[in-house]
């Protein structure tokens, strides 16, 4: 059907999630592929997502080891925003981070089965709250870089987790309704004084339903590296991830810049 390196699902919030797998030229609408029989083989090739070059092993999720050294797109700032420095004229690349780490930023809150505190630029709004597989997400904060957000972010860390537990959002486990509304009030009580003109009254809370027909109870991760092809019947996409019928579960973002043979077997 398809043949060629994969990168991450591309998202469209359109009542339910749609998902396009990039393969190579080709972009595969994985929604209607629900309840077939998929079968993805690993050619033994993966590409930099940054540079291009043929690497042995990937790092940062797509890149190969001279990228994760030198690369923009693998500072230390896209985990910890808080660690910016591009307001300061500091960079790996400062063109780069014009586009992207001094543009306005949104704190939020996301429900992933669990609530959490995350950044992300205004142009990835809701694009970064499917990715984590979040079924509903609430603005706090709007700020003109990545380094206000991440202060923002870093204070929000005492109240809130910054991590999404994956396992528990793939089976769908909650333990309780969250109500968004009641944690941004909270946090309006407790927001830094220093950050509160970045504060967003807004309260608009953004839905999102995923092509799940059924969630498994118990998950089990797969990987190319250990298991080069792999099949089975879809039975949802959640995340970044593609939910097999077995409870076994493969992360797409991860694999960014594999070689696949991509069909379908049924």
């Amino acid at each position: 059907m398809a043949k060629g390196t994969i990168k991450k699902m591309q998202t469209v919030n359109d009542g339910v999630v749609k998902y396009y797998l990039p393969v190579g030229e080709k972009q595969v609408f994985m929604n209607e592929l629900l309840g077939r029989t998929i079968k993805m083989t690993f050619l033994d090739k993966i590409y930099c997502i940054g540079c291009g070059r043929l690497t042995k092993k990937s790092y940062a999720q797509g890149y190969c080891y001279p990228c994760l050294l030198h690369s923009p797109e693998t500072s230390e700032c896209i985990i910890h925003p808080e660690k910016c420095r591009a307001h300061e004229g500091i960079s790996r690349d400062m063109q780069w981070s014009r586009e992207h780490c001094l543009k306005d930023h949104i704190v939020y809150l996301a429900d992933t089965t669990a609530v959490k505190v995350g950044v992300t630029r205004v142009s990835q709004v809701p694009v970064r709250w499917m990715d984590q597989g979040a079924t509903h997400a609430i603005k706090i904060a709007r700020t003109p870089n990545r380094f206000l957000a991440g202060e923002i972010e870093v204070e929000l860390k005492a109240h809130f987790s910054d991590k999404t537990n994956w396992r528990n959002m793939l089976v769908n486990n909650s333990s309780s309704e969250t109500n968004l509304l009641e944690e941004k009030k909270r946090i309006r009580e407790k927001f830094p004084e220093s950050h509160r003109e970045y504060f967003i009254d807004e309260d608009e809370i953004t839905h999102i339903t995923y092509p799940v027909e059924d969630f498994p109870k118990k998950v089990t991760s797969l990987s190319f590296d250990k298991t080069p092809e792999i099949s089975g019947l879809l039975s949802g996409i959640k995340g970044q991830y593609l939910i097999f019928a077995d409870g076994r579960v493969l992360n797409i973002r991860k694999h960014n810049g594999y070689k696949m043979d991509f069909s379908i077997k049924n």
